[in-house]
């Protein structure tokens, strides 16, 4: 489809054209970029090196902090380095990446949010019944269908963004590629691919929404049944999930399901899922979580330690 298109690159507008405006975002989300990579790169290690975390909630933990690597690695990149350039342009190949990036990574990170409710549901709902539920086997399996399913939503995106004819304007009036603000420049109506956007992407992000904060509520009703103890440590670690699962599924909801109309706060809510998100999920699983932060000190300590025995 490209070939029949006028436009072979696009000018992104970013977020400001301001000159001393640009720099601050530079610095800003470079250290946002920075923190969101440390942050979750230092959990990877952690459950990956440490012996501590052998529980399916764990393994989860581990992806979702993948997913929020790389979802941040397809956007912020680009935003900092723009910060910095006159013209901010994007070629359509690499606009169709970003675009399949964006939407894969997202997916993801939605699936193992489901994945990581379920094993709180099933771990204090039925656990005489957790072992052989959430068996290794099965956790296996939902993660190659959490890959399976993010690549089939990401190449129904890419497919709408290729049947879009672009004549120009060329101008993108956003910080990033993403199927909403192509609609606005494309050279057709838009309004049957708008619906499929919205049944798609929209109901991605509503219904996972729904599913996850019932599923919350009812293992909140349930532990009524648990010793102050099992409340506590159960509270404490539902109540990260579900504090991830708003930031996460509040912006995506008001981004994708609704008409294409444009809004003055739509960058700066896709900034808070797309930047602010996969640098908030460390912290508030860190922040919140004695387990992990006790492994990161102990896994840490011991690296150093044989570093300076050498």
């Amino acid at each position: 489809m490209q070939q029949n298109n006028s436009i072979t690159e696009f000018v992104l507008l970013g977020l400001t054209q301001d000159p001393m405006r640009q720099k601050m975002i530079f610095v800003i989300f470079f250290i946002f970029y920075v923190g969101t990579m440390i942050g979750n790169l230092l959990i990877i290690a952690t459950i990956k090196f440490s012996q501590t975390f052998g529980s399916p909630m764990y393994f989860f933990l581990f992806y979702l902090s993948l997913a929020d690597s790389c979802f941040s690695t397809s956007i912020a990149p680009r935003l900092i380095v723009d910060a910095l350039s006159a013209k901010k342009i994007v070629s359509y190949n690499e606009c169709m990446t970003q675009v399949f990036a964006l939407h894969f990574f997202g997916c993801m990170e939605v699936f193992v949010l489901i994945f990581m409710a379920v094993d709180r549901y099933v771990a204090i709902c039925k656990p005489l019944h957790y072992p052989t539920i959430m068996r290794w086997q099965v956790c296996k399996i939902l993660i190659v269908l959490a890959w399976v399913g993010s690549f089939i939503h990401s190449i129904t995106q890419i497919i709408l963004a290729l049947r879009l004819p672009f004549c120009g304007p060329n101008l993108i009036d956003h910080y990033c590629c993403d199927l909403q603000p192509l609609l606005e420049l494309a050279c057709m109506d838009t309004y049957v691919i708008n619906l499929l956007l919205v049944s798609n992407s929209g109901a991605i992000c509503s219904s996972s929404f729904v599913i996850l904060m019932i599923s919350y509520v009812v293992i909140l009703c349930s532990l009524r049944n648990h010793s102050a103890e099992g409340r506590k440590k159960a509270l404490s670690t539902c109540t990260s999930h579900i504090i991830v699962v708003i930031l996460s599924f509040g912006p995506c909801t008001f981004i994708y399901t609704r008409p294409p109309t444009t809004f003055p706060m739509d960058k700066m809510v896709s900034v808070f899922y797309t930047i602010g998100t996969p640098f908030l999920n460390p912290l508030i699983y860190t922040l919140r979580n004695a387990e992990v932060k006790n492994a990161m000190r102990k896994l840490w300590h011991i690296k150093i330690t044989l570093e300076n025995k050498r």
